[in-house]
This record gives structure tokens, sequence and C-alpha cells, in this order.
């Protein structure tokens, strides 16, 4: 059966925008209804990771997208009287970024906008509202509608109607994901239900330097934090105390009057941009896939901001999901493939939510006698610190005899600077994006012709630190030799989204490259997909 589009998806925000590029880059043809008549336009996410800045890499103009971002870091936690609870060293780089970056989002979502629909395979429709989900065991079909403000206000759906068939549909319409609800996927709920008022900022002159700093303040009369929404803007936020009316908190009036009384701040200093209650929840989809339905985003995982990582673990969904959706497109894997996006995804998205849920707990203790206590504990040093943040553990990442992902598998793969046949830049730009295959010396001589047609059709890209073979680059700033002497490995084969499937000699690389061909579910009978 003749389907109308490869891959529908609903909803365009960072996830949807992410996936939407990665599968119109590919080739394929997508349809996207997003209810909304424009981009946001606000900046809703302050905060990327140097991950995060190499998927805009792959997206989009990077250079635009990060044009007014500066980096964080550190990340303060201050009790009421200003004492240090504690601090996070958000300093160093990932990916070939900064580790930790202040942002303006509109600038991010223009450029993938852009970047999309430069493809010429990805239609974009914006002010529809899905209406309808139909799954079926070959394809899915969907009704939207246009969808746009009545005469009293209200946001209504019009009387034209249009159905689509894909073989593949990606819910990523948000929280209140209408394709979830309709598939009736339930979520698991950690427990988290804190209001706070959003007061965002544009610098009208240069504000004193601690506001360029990430600060949290514990404060059990009542929490709050500002932070830089990269050099032009600013964020402030302050909890909203049970028994308070949000409408009241939202009255411009009292904004002014806590920006003044907190921190002598005025319409001379900064001009408000949004003021919003938010009402923060934790999240997590019984279930990430139903048949030819998948979910992305806030849509499968809703996260409190206290690490600044909801829109981020998007992202990733977006990636890993387009690259996966890829192969299995051009007929190069099995259906299969596409259940190691939930085993993959949900266990490091759950993992981020729970220590965001953690960091509130701190930020949100408003009893003075359990404040009191969570002092004297940092302190003491008795309060435990934060988990490490999560790596890939499972689905398309190499595992040792035992069981367990081999030393580095899930983990990021290092991106440097550059230099092949003249051209500079960072890696991705200079020797191309999708799964890649570095290594300290020539890897041809330990793999067979077979394991080089697999490598080959899967469109790796290869690399070798040494002088004089095809592929060698000139690691200009050291990155990939320091990566090599410090890991212990001299080679690494690394996923489209960023993540080691495996790191180690090159003696053992050919058995590598066989479980990689293994997990990917590899078929290799590639469909025709349109250049």
């Amino acid at each position: 059966m003749n389907h109308d589009f490869d891959v529908a998806i609903v909803g365009y925000g960072p996830a949807g925008l992410v996936l939407a590029s990665v599968l119109g880059k590919a080739g394929h043809k997508v349809v996207v209804f997003e209810r909304w008549p424009g981009l946001y336009g606000l900046p809703r996410l302050t905060h990327i990771d140097g991950e995060t800045a190499r998927i805009i890499q792959s997206a989009g103009d990077v250079q635009f997208a990060l044009r007014d971002a500066s980096p964080i870091p550190n990340y303060r936690y201050l009790n009421g009287q200003g004492e240090l609870l504690i601090e996070l060293d958000w300093r160093g780089t990932s990916c070939g970024y900064p580790a930790h970056i202040a942002m303006y989002q509109p600038d991010i979502e223009e450029t993938v906008d852009q970047d999309v629909r430069a493809t010429g395979n990805v239609e974009v429709n914006q002010g529809w509202a899905v209406v309808n989900v139909d799954p079926q065991q070959d394809y899915v079909e969907l009704t939207a509608r246009p969808w746009s403000r009545s005469r009293t206000g209200q946001w209504a759906h019009g009387n034209e109607e249009r159905t689509v068939t894909a073989k593949y549909l990606v819910g990523a319409d948000g929280a209140n994901s209408f394709v979830r609800s309709t598939l009736g996927i339930q979520r698991h709920d950690l427990g988290v239900d804190d209001r706070w008022l959003n007061i965002d900022c544009e610098r009208l002159r240069p504000l004193p330097e601690r506001f360029d700093k990430l600060t949290q303040f514990c404060d059990p009369a009542r929490g709050h934090m500002y932070m830089p929404i990269g050099k032009s803007r600013q964020r402030f936020e302050l909890a909203v105390l049970p028994g308070e009316d949000a409408a009241a908190m939202e009255d411009p009036e009292y904004a002014w009057t806590w920006l003044r009384e907190t921190h002598g701040l005025g319409p001379e200093d900064v001009t408000i941009l949004r003021q919003i209650v938010y009402t923060f929840e934790a999240r997590i989809a019984e279930t990430w896939r139903l048949g030819r339905v998948l979910l992305a985003g806030d849509a499968v995982h809703s996260t409190p901001p206290y690490m600044g990582q909801g829109a981020c673990s998007g992202m990733r969904d977006g990636l890993t999901l387009g690259w996966k959706l890829d192969l299995v497109l051009r007929g190069l894997a099995d259906d299969s493939l596409l259940d190691t996006y939930e085993a993959e995804r949900r266990p490091h998205a759950t993992a981020i939510t729970e220590i965001s849920v953690g960091l509130g707990k701190v930020a949100n203790t408003h009893d003075p006698v359990t404040a009191a206590a969570r002092d004297q504990a940092f302190r003491d040093g008795t309060a435990p610190p934060p988990p490490p943040f999560p790596t890939i553990v499972a689905g398309v990442v190499h595992h040792g005899a035992d069981g367990q992902p081999s030393p580095l598998a899930g983990t990021l793969t290092p991106q440097g600077v550059v230099r092949q046949n003249g051209v500079e830049g960072l890696f991705d730009d200079v020797v191309g994006r999708g799964f890649s295959l570095v290594t300290a010396a020539d890897a041809r001589p330990v793999l067979a012709p077979g394991r080089l047609e697999f490598l080959a059709r899967l469109g790796v890209t290869t690399a070798t630190l040494t002088p004089g073979s095809p592929d060698s680059i000139e690691d200009v700033e050291g990155t990939y030799a320091a990566f090599f002497a410090d890991k212990g490995v001299e080679a690494f084969i690394g996923r489209p989204d960023f993540h080691l499937f495996w790191a180690g000699a090159l003696a053992d690389l050919a058995a590598a490259v066989e479980d990689l061909q293994s997990r990917l579910a590899w078929t290799g009978h590639r469909a025709d997909v349109p250049a």
C-alpha cells in the first residue's frame, strides 16, 4: 500500500523540530502538524549542555542559534541566609562546546525550522490540531483540522478537515499530548506538584555581576532563583506558596514589587518579556511505543526544571529516534530496532527526572525546621551528593561477555577541531555525521571485506590519526589523541546521536563491528529513498 508520508510528526517543539530535521535530511517524506500558528517565540528553555549544542549543530546554523549564548560555570544552591549549600561544577567542555550554556530558545528553534524547510522533504502545517489517530497494522491514519482563535477569545477547530496516512507516527505534542491520551497510555507520577512564577526579562543596561550566575535560593519563606538567558536577557523565578492566587501573581505590579524588594531592579534596568505561573510535574509514560506510533519529548517524559534538562531530553529523543527510523525506512534494519528507542531513552530520561526531583526537594523545603536540618546536613557533609549523569546502558551499545555494557559504551563521543583536505573545523562539519569510526591507526588491516562492506552500507564516516592514510585527519587541538591516551583505547565507534557504541583496542574492532551489525537488527536490504 502506498502511504502519503513516511512519518507524521504531531508537535513542532524541540523534539519534533530535531526529528523533522533528521528525517528530512535523510530524504524521507515527512508531514508535521502543530496546533500553534507559529514558533513559540519566548524562552521557555534557557539552558542546554554541550551534547545538546552538538545536536543543534547537526540540525541548523549553530552559530546563529548560540549567537547570544554564554557558558554557565556553576549552579549554586544557597539557603535563606545566603549560605552556600552546594555548588555544582559546570565548567569544562563536552562534545566541542562549553559543558553548560545559557541561551535564547527562539534563536535555536528559528534556525532548526529553517533547516527543516530547506530539506524540501518536510511539509510543516502550523495552526493545525490533530483530532483523530487511527493506528493500523501497516500504517497510521490521522485527521487534523485548523485551530484558530474564535471571536470569544477561545481556541477552536475549524470546519476544514484533512486525513493523511503515514508509515509511522511520532507524538511530540507536549505534556498534555493528544496522541498519548488517544492511545490510552498512562504515566507514572513521581509526585511533583510545584508552582513557580516565571519572570523573563530583557536587560536594558548591564546588571550586577551576580546575575550572571545560576543561583537557587532555598529559602523556607519562599524559594526563588535567577539565571542569565544568554547575554541579553535574565530569568527570575519564585515559588508560589500553598493558598496563593496565581492570577494575582501574574499581575505586572506583583513582579515589579518583587523585583524591586528582592533585587533592587526596576523598569530602568529590565523589561518584562513574560510573566506566568507554571506547575512543574514529573511523569514518565508507561510505554513509549504502540505499534507504529511512538512518543517523544514532553509527551513521554515531563521533567521539573531544576537541572534544565527537559528540552535537552526531548532533543535527544528526536535525534535517537530519527536515525533509527531512517535505517528502518531505508530497509537496512528490521522494525524491531525501534524497540531499542524506549530501552535506551526511558532509563536515561527517568534518571534525569529523578535527579531533578531530588534537587527540587532541596529548593522547595518551606518548613523552617526541615530547612534547618537540611542546611546542617550540607554543613557537616552528610547530605547525599547528586547522582552521576546517566549514560545509555541498553539497546545499541556494545556489551561484554558478562552481559554488561563494555567500558565507555553509552558515554559521549568527543568532538574536536580537525583538519582534512585543507578544511578545518569541528569533526562533524569536516568529516561528516552519522555513525563514525575513529582510530589511532589504519583500521582496514583488521577488518575483513564483509565488515568493511557493512560499514560502507551503514554510511560510517571513518577517520584515523595516522598520517598518509586515505581517511587521515589532523587532530588540530589534540582532542582525539588525548581521548585515546586518557581512556587507554585505540579506536571507537560513535553513533549518530554522539554516544559511543564501543571503544577499545584495534584488535577487538572486528568483533565490535559484528556486534553492531547484530544490535542494529541489520537486514541490509536498502529501500528506495528519494535523493
